[in-house]
């Protein structure tokens, strides 16, 4: 039987997840038993603390062993952490050193949204793919930068270790583990019980863009402004560049660096950004919606609303604006 570790770290707000985990895996074991076959994980939680409040003691969670007595587990879970990623990372420190010294082990890691931090502050993501919480990457960009964050993704796997998205996207990478450990059928049945979505591969659709802005360079955060408030416009780079004194390669060179995106990118998910929120809450048709943000081409604006939402800009409104898709 093999081993899964659903960790239980120090100070933590969020439940969902641990619940969430437990669940599916204990439900995909029933499901092998009840077809002649033994239960496939042998499932522990497993922390420093014997018992670990929740939102403020309403909930508490006993984890059934330490850390330090688990020898060797084939697969450990992290769950999401509170949003004091910093001090969440600091006072698990014991955990991290575990989750490392596991890993080189031969075990494989899971990270649930924001336990992604957890995870990196281990060394084992440096150089490698990550997906966290949209609403987080720019923390984690800053934190972790030898980290290749991609937080369009939903699930990210790469030599044994796992990301995923945001929120209660986790269920989704639950489903994507129990299908690689167990088999599809396991897979189509757990999402069947727990009505989950199969086979989602971005958070795309989910994210709201507001631009990195926890850099210090003041020239950038000029540009970003000037973008931002000019989404109606074709701005040229050459124009912006010139425009704040800088030379272009200079200015490409320092505006990815503060934000993970070109110029071009940036200026595209401004302007897309501000097209999802008119879709969502008028009844403005695509092509005023377009004229908007500044595109005269309906192919192209469609293609770039594509690219960066994952579905087209009528399947957006029919999605999030049902009075206009009335």
């Amino acid at each position: 039987m093999k081993h899964l570790t659903i960790v239980v770290p120090e100070g933590q707000n969020n439940l969902s997840s641990i619940v969430g985990t437990y669940k599916l895996f204990t439900r995909a074991n029933a499901y092998w038993k009840e077809n002649g076959r033994k239960e496939l994980f042998k499932v522990v939680l497993a922390g420093v603390s014997t018992e670990v409040e929740f939102y403020g003691g309403l909930f508490t969670v006993k984890p059934q062993a330490h850390i330090s007595s688990i020898a060797k587990t084939d697969l450990i879970i992290i769950p999401s952490l509170n949003h004091n990623y910093q001090e969440a990372v600091k006072g698990n420190k014991q955990l991290v050193d575990w989750l490392e010294k596991q890993y080189k082990g031969g075990a494989e890691v899971a990270s649930i949204c924001t336990g992604a931090f957890m995870l990196a502050a281990s060394g084992l993501l440096d150089g490698k793919r990550c997906s966290t919480h949209w609403a987080a990457a720019d923390h984690f960009r800053m934190m972790f930068p030898e980290v290749n964050v991609q937080a369009d993704r939903l699930i990210t796997d790469e030599k044994g270790i796992y990301t995923n998205g945001g929120a209660y996207s986790f269920l989704n990478l639950l489903i994507y583990l129990i299908e690689k450990y167990y088999d599809r059928q396991t897979a189509i049945y757990c999402s069947k019980v727990f009505q989950i979505e199969m086979d989602r591969q971005s958070q795309s659709a989910f994210t709201i863009f507001s631009g990195q802005k926890l850099h210090g360079d003041e020239m950038v955060r000029k540009a970003q402004a000037f973008i931002e408030n000019n989404l109606q416009e074709k701005i040229a780079v050459e124009q912006l560049s010139s425009m704040l004194s800088v030379g272009r390669r200079n200015f490409d060179r320092r505006f990815f660096k503060a934000t993970g995106n070109t110029p071009l990118e940036y200026s595209q998910r401004a302007k897309i950004e501000s097209a999802k929120k008119s879709l969502e809450t008028s009844r403005k048709t695509i092509n005023e919606v377009m004229y908007e943000v500044g595109y005269s081409d309906v192919k192209a604006f469609r293609e770039v609303f594509r690219k960066i939402t994952g579905m087209s800009p009528l399947e957006y409104r029919g999605r999030y604006n049902k009075e206009a898709a009335a």
